[in-house]
């Protein structure tokens, strides 16, 4: 299975658990709305993409992780879902459709990935429950009403490339009371934008450079004191104007190790394997593939973009000599398969071993021998697309970024 169609569960109220296999690469529109039931779920690190009214009222929805591998959410994906209370959106989404996460009354934590760069109309709408929202440098435009009726809202942070707010976007938030923007030119705006949020109570934070266009300008200059923005009214693990290095992955002596460029960053990691989990059967068929995703973070800085890595390994002959537990040892290599721009990296491989990459309908994308323990197959494979990768005998699928 690589889909869940449209209204496939649509209004399954008794529906209480849902395992999403790992084969799957989209949700499809209403797919799960009314699923009043479901308290918790994991989308599997080869979807790309949510539908529209994906989670639509499923208020029994208490915790939902988003892989790395999603690049857009739905309009009205999760609205209504009233009882999640934090969303981290990674690094890989670009947008978030408007009315997203609109009436999620129990978020009190959201983290933007450092890739969005549209936050639609109403996407947070009517999230009471937020007390303040850290938007990301690669943010370009904020949709009308986005976060309007986020009344215990206090804090917002802006990036530097804010272009656009739409009407009301902020207004009915009484309780705002620091505005960093880190834009130097003001955005272009309309006067309603903090309606009802009794701007004449909020300090507006910005370049120094920029402190008089934006005093001369509504509906800045309605604010209360507009002062000079410094690096240390960012708050602990915001985003200052600096992006960490994004981080390489290596596999070595039996553990994984990342490291970044940035002196000081740390490293936020997920890895995902379909071989563990719970099920009922006479047998397991075990594929020993690991899918890896970090990114460096810093306070102060922007997080890295995301790294992804592939490891698995590749079996030789089992050895049962001497073997008194029932369970034969199998000498195997690690082998490690990173993709970036279509260009495949496979390290770890022997000598002289035949690596080719097909697309999923059985196209060959490109082929090497390995040599020196690792082999590069440049491929024109679009970011986003699977791929299978056969080492030898033994194939694995990839996500291409």
């Amino acid at each position: 299975m690589t889909s869940i169609g449209n209204y496939a569960f649509y209004n399954c109220s008794g529906l209480t658990s849902v395992t999403i296999p790992s084969s799957v690469t989209s949700i499809g529109i209403c797919a799960f709305r009314g699923c009043s039931g479901i308290t918790s779920i994991t989308i599997p690190n080869s979807v790309t993409s949510i539908g529209l009214y994906a989670f639509y009222n499923c208020s029994g929805l208490t915790s939902v992780t988003i892989p790395s591998s999603v690049t857009s959410i739905g309009s009205c994906a999760f609205q209504g879902c009233s009882g999640i209370t934090s969303i981290t959106i990674p690094n890989s989404v670009t947008s978030i459709g408007w009315s997203a996460f609109y009436g999620c009354t129990g978020l009190t934590s959201i983290t933007l990935g450092n890739s969005v760069t549209v936050i639609g109309s109403s996407a947070f709408e009517g999230c009471t429950g937020l007390t303040s929202i850290n938007i990301p440098n690669s943010v370009t435009s904020i949709g009308s009403s986005a976060f309007t009726k986020c009344n215990e809202l206090k804090t917002i942070w802006m990036g530097n490339n804010i272009q656009s707010i739409g009407s009301g976007a902020f207004s009915y938030c009484p309780k705002i009371e620091d505005i960093y923007c880190s834009t130097v030119r003001y955005p272009k705006t309309e006067k309603d934008i903090f309606k009802e949020s009794y701007p004449d109570y909020i300090t507006l934070h910005v370049p120094a450079e920029s402190v008089k266009q934006y005093k001369a300008v509504e509906p800045w200059s309605k604010f209360r004191d507009v002062v000079a923005l410094t690096d240390d009214d960012y708050p602990s693990g915001g985003e200052g104007t600096e992006t960490c290095i994004k981080p390489t992955i290596i596999y070595q002596n039996g553990k994984l190790k990342f490291s970044s460029a940035t002196q000081g960053s740390e490293f936020v990691y997920e890895i995902t394997d379909s071989d563990i989990k719970k099920d009922y059967g006479a047998e397991v068929q075990l594929s020993a593939t690991y899918h890896i995703s970090v990114y460096a973070t810093k306070n102060g800085y922007q997080n890295s973009d995301v790294a992804t890595a592939t490891l698995c390994w590749i079996d030789q002959q089992p050895r049962t000599e001497g073997i008194t537990n029932g369970i034969a040892q199998v000498p195997a290599n690690a082998v490690l398969i990173q993709s970036s721009d279509g260009i495949l990296t496979i390290q770890g491989t022997d000598d002289g071993t035949p690596i080719a990459v097909y697309t999923l309908n059985g196209q060959q994308a490109g082929s090497a021998i390995s040599q020196n323990g690792q082999a590069t197959i440049g491929t024109t494979l679009q970011p986003g697309s699977v791929a299978i990768v056969k080492i030898g005998q033994k194939s694995v699928k990839v996500v291409v970024k």
